[in-house]
């Protein structure tokens, strides 16, 4: 069996009978959490692992804020830094700007970690306005990359037109370095492969098909088209919102081994959730 048949096959099932072909998805070479990693056409740099702030988020508070809090949340990131993981993932929804203004106050540069922040905007003055909040809440003068997010209709396009034109004159304003959108729908995902303004996709994959758009098989051909076009493609529900953690070793050669995913974000709640994950990504990268 090859991997491409493998995913076309039904990747859920057969991880759901402890069938995983492991073989499959194993590389010569290590991948690791701190790899630096250059995203879609800005070359956008970071690590290959994203500290994420949201694995449930809602109303502005997620599992990470409510159990964390800001001092925990800002402890947890520093830590990352000091090893290498470049890469934070936050949300007005998740409320966790002022976590992550927190973890750049205890003495990690700006210009050394990539912010990624989401918006619910559809609007210009929306946009506008939130940029301008975004960035007072983070104390910051720029953002990496900004999405729009929780794409549901195949027309978001349209809804989203407004924003959309405001993003893109903050990219060439500096203000962002690139802009994109998350899925969660399959008709939002092919949208979002077929627009040229989406340069970066937020997308739902793990083998279970779990809390995802479609099953793997019909996902992974879509963001390899989108890989294709030269958009930067960041994974997410990579443990299907949780509810995979107890096959970590599986979902993380999955995401590892496809060629169209170039990083992940993964919301841990622990140093040692953290270091847990920084040791199992380079052992199920090359697991036989």
């Amino acid at each position: 069996m090859k991997r491409r048949d493998f995913i076309r096959g039904g990747a859920g099932s057969a991880l759901a009978l402890g069938a995983f072909p492991h073989h499959l998805f194993a590389a010569t070479t290590k991948k690791n959490a701190n790899d630096r990693v250059k995203l879609g056409p800005m070359k956008v740099e970071m690590s290959r692992l994203a500290m994420g702030t949201g694995t449930n988020g809602s109303g502005g508070s997620s599992n990470q804020t409510k159990k964390l809090g800001v001092a925990g949340i800002s402890d947890l990131f520093k830590a990352g830094y000091d090893n290498g993981i470049t890469f934070w993932d936050s949300a007005d929804q998740y409320g966790s700007h002022p976590h992550l203004r927190a973890a750049l106050k205890s003495g990690v540069p700006r210009d050394k970690v990539t912010i990624l922040t989401k918006t619910h905007a559809s609007t210009e003055s929306e946009m506008k306005a939130d940029l301008d909040r975004f960035r007072k809440e983070l104390n910051t003068d720029y953002f990496d990359i900004v999405l729009l997010h929780c794409m549901l209709d195949g027309n978001w396009t349209e809804k989203k037109k407004g924003a959309m034109n405001v993003l893109s004159e903050a990219r060439e304003k500096g203000i962002i370095k690139t802009h994109g959108v998350s899925c969660h729908t399959l008709e939002a995902l092919k949208t979002a492969a077929a627009t040229d303004w989406v340069q970066v996709d937020l997308a739902r994959i793990n083998p279970a098909g779990i809390a995802m758009d479609a099953p793997p098989e019909v996902v992974v051909p879509i963001l390899r088209d989108m890989k294709a076009k030269g958009k930067g493609i960041i994974g997410m529900k990579i443990f299907g919102a949780g509810r995979l953690r107890n096959r970590a070793d599986e979902c993380l050669q999955f995401a590892l081994g496809l060629d169209c995913v170039d990083v992940f974000t993964i919301g841990t709640e622990s140093r040692a959730e953290l270091q847990d994950l920084m040791t199992k990504i380079p052992a199920a990268s090359v697991r036989g």
